[in-house]
């Protein structure tokens, strides 16, 4: 497996990263994306520290809370080989300090995330939402004593525009607050919407990107194709509007490409489109996601190769949109390009 940095911090990071999302099955979204218990989340886990994935992705609000509970279960005796990674932040219940990221509701989601672990630090703590709400310096503040007291290594959000990130590090760099060093974005061939603004701000600030649904939300997997009926069993069934939105046309058009590179290279649909991910600016780590061992083996198997130049550029342009102003001069313009030249690839 491949360690690569996260971001400008000091943290080694895997590659790919799992998501526990599909750990606990409770309520109606999580139920459709998994309910794996504790005895099979340990055999995933084995898998994955076999495979060199030592980083665990979870959520508070993942199955209310489950999804923690059964991960700590699974990595119980072994917490010295893995790295912990949860976010906070986003309603947990109805009541008015059941969501944000007051300095009463982080130090209490906190302890309740250590407590669901089984650990007594968390080494990735990550916003899953910018609180509108709460003042920034509030915000950081409560977080730098998280960090000084041990039970915070490092810090992240997840799902911030890019004046709410480039906000949120300058006011950390005036008091002398410890900096974001990942933002846990979207970002998938059907979904580059990054690229615009964040990819940028991330090489310029050293932000990694953690990715979440690198598979365009279950839509890359292979399974979904031009003129056929969704799979009975695909969970778009119940999951599609929470999700991302996608243009049917473009995810075709997608597919159709990566079907062609998986015919010439004998590799997985999946593999190829998180392999495009992994050779993208400011990507740190990959979280894949699997309710089940050969869907993970699967999964794993991204790793150890490497598309060619020709392949990536066919899937950058079956991929392409026309980026929103005030992006798209800076794209197709020369005298914008020749100020700005574009920080990844030309799309």
């Amino acid at each position: 497996m491949e360690y690569r940095r996260l971001g400008a911090s000091g943290l080694m990071v895997p590659a790919l990263s799992f998501g526990a999302g599909t750990f606990g099955g409770r309520g109606e979204l999580f139920e459709a994306w998994g309910d794996t218990d504790a005895r099979e989340a340990r055999r995933l886990v084995d898998i994955c520290l076999d495979a060199g994935v030592t980083m665990f992705d979870t959520a508070d609000v993942y199955s209310a809370g489950a999804s923690e509970e059964v991960l700590g279960e699974a990595i119980k005796g072994r917490r010295d080989q893995v790295i912990l990674s949860t976010k906070i932040g986003l309603p947990t219940g109805d009541g008015p300090y059941d969501a944000g990221t007051s300095r009463s509701r982080l130090i209490t989601a906190c302890e309740d995330a250590l407590r669901r672990l089984g650990t007594d630090h968390i080494d990735l703590l990550q916003l899953h939402a910018f609180d509108a709400g709460t003042p920034i310096e509030e915000v950081l503040a409560t977080l730098d004593d998280l960090v000084r007291a041990g039970k915070v290594r490092y810090l992240g959000v997840s799902n911030f525009a890019g004046w709410q990130l480039m906000k949120s590090l300058a006011i950390a760099e005036r008091y002398g607050h410890p900096r974001y060093a990942a933002h846990q974005v979207y970002y998938s061939l059907v979904g580059r919407d990054y690229e615009w603004e964040l990819m940028p701000l991330g090489l310029d600030q050293g932000v990694g990107a953690v990715v979440w649904s690198p598979l365009g939300w279950g839509r890359l997997t292979g399974k979904v194709r031009r003129g056929q009926p969704l799979p009975a069993r695909s969970r778009l069934h119940r999951t599609a509007d929470f999700g991302p939105p996608v243009r049917e046309e473009r995810l075709y058009d997608v597919v159709d490409v990566l079907s062609e590179i998986a015919e010439e290279t004998g590799r997985a649909v999946p593999q190829i489109a998180i392999n495009w991910l992994l050779r993208r600016p400011t990507v740190s780590s990959v979280i894949i996601g699997a309710r089940d061992e050969s869907q993970l083996r699967e999964n794993l198997d991204a790793v150890g190769w490497a598309l060619t130049p020709e392949q990536i550029a066919r899937l950058d342009r079956a991929s392409a949109e026309t980026a929103p102003y005030p992006y798209f001069p800076y794209e197709r313009q020369e005298g914008f390009t020749r100020l700005n030249p574009p920080v990844y690839a030309p799309r």
